[in-house]
């Protein structure tokens, strides 16, 4: 091979590195006092900001599951509207750091990780927690029930929204389906 096609392939390669990040965006600090043990478990997505891999997807849930190696197996569950089906994404996360920091790297395509900050939380009863990625196209509304009260989903909304998150464009995903506990 040339080495100019080696020069073009390792940047390629750097860039596709660089595109993968899994720290949080600037100015956004994930939660502390973190316990992973009271995480775990099913999730049910309240409200998301738009991606192609969520696109048309209702009744959507994430189940948190530890592994003897320390990671986490990800599930991520959801109804596929347009094709009527179920789709289902398994994955595999890792904290970044101290692991009483909710600042992890989650992977559903190999070596490629993305980061998962979890940058608020309900400490006393681990019911509500809403989720950054890399940066503020990513976010998550979560919760253990299948709806949340409006003052808390404002509450949420107003603190994602202080954060520079695009709050106007949150998609409020239906939970009516049976088959997603």
């Amino acid at each position: 091979m040339s080495p100019i096609r080696l020069v073009i392939l390792a940047l390629f390669f750097a860039l596709t590195l660089a595109a993968c990040s899994t720290a949080p965006p600037e100015g956004v600090r994930p939660v502390n006092a973190f316990d992973l043990n009271r995480y775990l478990g099913q999730w049910y997505e309240i409200a998301r900001l738009d991606h192609s891999f969520e696109r048309g997807m209702s009744d959507v849930n994430a189940t948190y599951q530890l592994q003897e190696d320390g990671s986490v197996k990800v599930i991520n569950r959801g109804y596929d509207t347009q094709r009527q089906a179920w789709k289902e994404a398994i994955g595999r996360a890792l904290f970044i750091g101290d692991r009483s920091t909710a600042s992890l790297k989650v992977s559903f395509f190999g070596p490629f990780y993305g980061g998962y900050h979890v940058i608020a939380l309900d400490l006393q009863n681990y019911r509500w927690s809403l989720v950054a990625g890399p940066d503020r196209d990513y976010l998550w509304i979560l919760a253990r029930d299948k709806t949340l009260p409006a003052e808390l989903r404002e509450q949420l909304v107003s603190q994602a929204k202080a954060l520079g998150f695009a709050t106007d464009k949150l998609i409020w995903v239906e939970q009516k389906r049976a088959g997603t506990d």
